[in-house]
């Protein structure tokens, strides 16, 4: 910090105070035009400074009992776990604002751009209070200390972060363009992948050699054959004597002709066993069992670095319900969908309410199976059966519905083979993007940093 700033508190420069209670009836926003801010309008900024318009708009009906908010002020989420992510924002004209959201409204001795800047590189998270809920006290907040140098120096100043940030929303914005190319490409692949268009199907290859091969329908018949079994083995090693339930079968009129020799069969068809986690936030410990909730599943395995531990005992206690095992597949069923197998037995983890673990019949290619998952097809069908506004969810009982196009199994096997060559050089492209994406993310953080100190101020002078 330049020592000719007087770094003053935060509430002698600016009127900190908090947003609205949000109307609760339809009818205060029926005809609306008066933008009405919640949580969700700063996330959709995707880091822009200014808010422009609102998914929401009151009437003045409900204006009238709600404090509007001038044109400048600098907004922050004070509430719920999108108070960690940094939100700020600066609307761009007069608007009502939520409880959730936080109001500094500057004075004259500091502008707009320089409060937002200042407080966007302040992490809120280390005066927040509550671990599963923070919220800030305002208390607190109006206690930030802010430099206040002369006003001609906060707008050469605010210029200077704004052209460098301009600079890398530029490449952040190729990377991203480049990101989104590569997903089409992945779909692609995925896409003539169970449509039977991305390697010679075995029919084709048993025509041209003269010989038989197991169909897809034949194949089928043998995996329900596994899931009884496997099924009834289980009844007798845990003394539970469940009645066997025959899994639905596909509703081929609604589904498309698949290449010759496949079958359709639904997910229940192809796991024996399809449970999830318990029902409610368990109590965590420092060190015991890790934890898996959905942001931990991704493609490419499980995330450990980020799991929460529960102690053994609670382990023991869930595991009587859901215990995950070598060869199961975790699927996400909570918001965002995510495929994971589960390919370590060395060691023991659980799972949350919004992880369902399945158990597969041995015949299904676990690999391929995941691949077919994760396509256009069965995303799809996935979305259409996920439900609920705020907390959406698949459920175990619509889940088991997902239909699958399943080949011979060598025919599985050449896809899966064809499928990692095809994208292993998209999946390093991917994780380089991650990488500078997140360098982005600290340079920006830097830019800030250097902002409020000497070194730009010399840039500037020179």
């Amino acid at each position: 910090m330049i020592s000719g700033w007087p770094m003053v508190a935060l509430e002698d420069v600016a009127t900190v105070t908090a947003g609205n209670p949000a109307p609760q009836r339809a009818e205060f926003f029926e005809s609306g035009d008066r933008p009405f801010v919640r949580v969700q309008d700063l996330g959709r900024l995707n880091g822009a400074t200014h808010l422009n318009q609102t998914a929401d708009l009151v009437n003045d009906r409900a204006a009238r009992s709600l404090k509007l908010f001038p044109k400048g002020s600098v907004l922050f989420t004070k509430s719920g776990a999108s108070l960690l992510l940094h939100q700020r924002a600066i609307p761009g004209r007069d608007m009502h604002v939520v409880s959730h959201v936080g109001v500094a409204v500057p004075g004259h001795r500091v502008t707009s751009e320089w409060l937002y800047y200042w407080l966007r590189q302040i992490d809120f998270a280390n005066i927040a209070h509550g671990a599963n809920m923070p919220s800030l006290q305002l208390s607190r907040v109006k206690q930030i200390q802010v430099p206040v140098p002369p006003v001609e120096e906060q707008y050469l100043r605010v210029a200077e972060i704004e052209k460098q940030f301009s600079r890398l929303d530029e490449a952040v914005a190729n990377l991203k363009r480049i990101k989104v190319n590569l997903d089409r490409h992945k779909a692609a692949v995925l896409t003539a992948a169970v449509e039977g268009r991305l390697v010679p199907t075995e029919t084709e290859l048993a025509h041209r050699e003269g010989r038989s091969f197991e169909s897809g329908e034949q194949l089928l018949e043998r995996m329900l054959v596994e899931r009884r079994s496997a099924w009834d083995t289980k009844a007798v090693a845990t003394g539970r004597n469940r009645k066997y339930i025959e899994p639905r079968p596909p509703e081929a009129a609604n589904l498309p002709v698949l290449a010759k020799g496949w079958a359709w069969a639904t997910l229940g068809q192809l796991a024996w066993s399809v449970r999830d986690g318990p029902h409610y936030s368990p109590k965590y410990v420092d060190q015991g069992i890790p934890f898996i909730t959905g942001g931990q599943v991704r493609p490419e395995g499980i995330d450990f670095s980020t799991a929460k531990f529960i102690s053994l005992e609670l382990h023991c206690e869930f595991s009587r319900r859901c215990k995950p095992e070598l060869g199961d597949m975790l699927y996400t069923k909570g918001g965002t969908t995510g495929i994971a197998r589960v390919n370590t037995d060395s060691r023991e983890f659980n799972v949350w309410v919004h992880v369902a673990v399945l158990k597969l019949v041995p015949s299904i290619h676990r690999f391929y199976l995941q691949h077919a998952l994760n396509s256009p097809h069965c995303f799809r069908q996935a979305r259409r059966y996920t439900h609920g506004v705020g907390n959406q969810d698949l459920g175990l009982t619509r889940m088991v519905w997902i239909t699958v196009p399943i080949p011979p199994f060598a025919e599985q096997e050449r896809i899966v083979s064809e499928i990692d060559r095809r994208l292993s050089i998209t999946v390093e492209i991917e994780r380089e993007i991650r990488t500078k994406l997140q360098r982005a993310e600290q340079l920006r953080h830097a830019i800030l940093v250097s902002a409020f100190r000497e070194d730009l101020g010399a840039r500037l002078v020179s």
